[in-house]
Parts: structure tokens; C-alpha cells; sequence
């Protein structure tokens, strides 16, 4: 038989929060209903972060000349740097 304070402590109960964001905000993150979960809205703010992160890591390689690199001297520059990490052990 189960005891009902166990059971009772395992309840998970929600809580609901109110966020309120724009038109342009709610059509850019590509929400599609007034009510998600917290995990879908984590994953949304977390793929719009690493979507930016990436275009200014893009941004910075073309301002930088890395993007211009072949696969040869990208190659080379891991070598580097690893046998670089090497030295210092």
C-alpha cells in the first residue's frame, strides 16, 4: 500500500510565469502558441544564442581573414597548437 506523504512528495507541482515579448520578438523566435513548456522555451533562447554566437564568430573570421583559410593551413594550425600543448606538459 502506498503511503500518501511519499506519493505526495514526489508531486511535482507547475508553477506558470508570464514573459511578455513583442510581435517582432514572438514572430522571430518562431513561437507558434502563447503556451509552451520551460524546456521548449529554454531550447528556443538557447538556439537563438548560439545562432548569434555563430554569425559574430563568422562575422569575425571574414573581418580576421580566417575565414579565407584552406583545409591545409587549418591543419596546420591544429598541429601547432597541438604540439605546442605538448611541450607545455
Amino acid at each position: 500500500m502506498l503511503d500518501f506523504f511519499t506519493v505526495y512528495q514526489k508531486i511535482e507541482f507547475m508553477r506558470t510565469i508570464t514573459i511578455s515579448i513583442s510581435e517582432r520578438e514572438f514572430e522571430e523566435f518562431g513561437f507558434q502558441s502563447d503556451f509552451l513548456s520551460f524546456k521548449d522555451f529554454l531550447d528556443k533562447i538557447n538556439r537563438e544564442i548560439a545562432k548569434k554566437a555563430l554569425l559574430s564568430c563568422h562575422k569575425i573570421a571574414k573581418e580576421t581573414g580566417l575565414s579565407e583559410l584552406t583545409m591545409d593551413e587549418i591543419n596546420s594550425e591544429i598541429k601547432a597548437v597541438r604540439e605546442s600543448a605538448k611541450n607545455r606538459s
